[in-house]
């Protein structure tokens, strides 16, 4: 792979190409594509997305909006730190007029956008839906169904989901959100259909990037990037775009530290417990005077999460940089993370916030409602559109396809098109509103 064809600004419909030299430095394409997801529908939901906590009654939990946010915060300066070495190693690329803010830009647009296609209820809400196809009724389709079109719904995927919302054609509307093919690139950390399932211990095979129903826009992506191939076979798997990598270590020490600072915050953690494993992370840039000066948990916490923060970042563009030509090549198989001198560390927290946080009651009998949620609402909308297709819905059925957007009302002829559609629709809903739904599908009107 090479960083001239990684960076190409090329959209969805383009027919030349768009040097980097003839760019509107007042509005980069990069930057135009951070702008396009922050004004998107698909974006905006994420403000009532689980992150940590579902449905938090306190102000200060992260939803999946503040931590995408926070994500293209850290994204942006792992991507500036790295372009900026990059640049001196490969000074081609000053002359056709890239910049350190590109690379900056680039993965800041890819990381606010890493979540976008996650359903409600956070990560249960994509098991949730697999398991409505694996063990619920939607097991009846499998028959009708390709293996790989079975797979990706028994093993729904946000992050394949994710690349339809920003690629997906419908009528008026073509390539989704028309991201530069950079910023897609380095929006896919799993540059790989949904079979063969985690054929190797690479990084790229720890899950999949995208539907069947893309399969035609990633084949153009990742021709145009030329990222390499990785399977041998006729399954289709490539390695990734080397900023991806910093996209996932971007998102990695914002979860881990963020969410490890909301479990102190909301009580789930003892606070000198805590303070005792970030404290290891901080050990040597950490000023004791002014750590002991600070009054309240708050500030104590803030003060080592910004602390640690900085060491991952520092972490993560040395190891990137130390294994830029082993990236490219696609022979580094782990995250940047895993490689970095703090892994044990790291790995503390995470035991840590799964204990307290993710296994909490409060967290564990949101998630069980979620998934009573979701399956009522796949039931009723897949049942009542596959109905409808056959000429035979019930007056009940019509009165439900009335409630779906006119995007989702397409009477597609092939199964998995309906049902993608219809599984679409209920990942793209916030949690609130999935809630409020389900209740009225119920009956519920209290």
């Amino acid at each position: 792979m090479n960083w001239e064809q990684l960076l190409s600004l090329k959209r969805f419909g383009d027919t030349e190409k768009r040097p980097r030299i003839e760019q509107d430095e007042t509005r980069l394409g990069f930057e135009v594509d951070f702008d396009r997801i922050i004004f998107s529908s698909a974006f905006r939901s994420l403000q009532d997305k689980t992150q940590v906590i579902p449905l938090s009654e306190t102000d200060f939990v992260h939803t999946r909006l503040t931590h995408s946010l926070e994500v293209s915060v850290v994204g942006r300066t792992l991507g500036r730190r790295v372009g900026k070495v990059l640049l001196e190693r490969h000074p081609n690329l000053k002359k056709l007029g890239y910049t350190f803010n590109d690379f900056g830009a680039i993965v800041a647009a890819a990381s606010v956008t890493h979540d976008i296609g996650n359903p409600p209820f956070g990560h249960s809400g994509e098991k949730a839906i697999g398991e409505y196809f694996k063990t619920g009724n939607g097991l009846k389709y499998k028959g009708n169904l390709s293996e790989k079109e079975y797979q990706d719904l028994v093993d729904f995927e946000g992050n394949a989901n994710g690349f339809k919302i920003l690629t997906e054609s419908r009528e008026g509307v073509h390539g989704g959100l028309r991201l530069s093919y950079a910023t897609l690139g380095a929006f896919m950390k799993y540059p790989k259909e949904s079979l063969p399932k985690k054929p190797t211990n690479h990084i790229v095979d720890k899950k999949y990037g995208f539907f069947q129903s893309e399969k035609i826009p990633f084949l153009d992506l990742v021709n145009d990037l030329g990222l390499q191939q990785k399977s041998s076979t006729k399954n289709l798997s490539f390695y990734r775009h080397p900023l991806a990598y910093l996209v996932e270590a971007a998102d990695d020490i914002c979860y881990t530290i963020i969410d490890f600072e909301d479990g102190i915050n909301l009580g789930l953690i003892e606070e000198e417990f805590a303070l005792e494993y970030l404290i290891k992370l901080v050990k040597n840039t950490i000023d004791t005077q002014k750590y002991h000066s600070l009054q309240h948990t708050k500030d104590r916490v803030s003060y080592l999460r910004a602390l640690a923060i900085n060491t991952l970042i520092n972490e993560s563009v040395a190891i990137f940089l130390e294994n830029e030509a082993a990236i490219l090549k696609g022979e580094f198989d782990k995250s940047l993370l895993e490689k970095c001198a703090y892994e044990a560390q790291i790995n503390d927290i995470i035991k840590i916030s799964v204990a307290k946080i993710y296994r909490s009651k409060d967290v564990v009998e949101k998630e069980v409602a979620g998934y009573k949620i979701i399956a009522d609402l796949l039931e009723v909308f897949i049942t009542a559109t596959n109905n409808n297709f056959e000429g035979k819905p019930s007056n009940y059925h019509q009165l439900t396809l009335n409630l779906l957007p006119d995007e989702y009302k397409v009477n597609s002829k092939k199964l998995y098109d309906r049902i993608m559609l219809v599984c679409s629709y209920i990942a793209s809903m916030s949690d609130s509103y999935a809630i409020r739904l389900h209740k009225k599908i119920q009956g519920n009107f209290s």
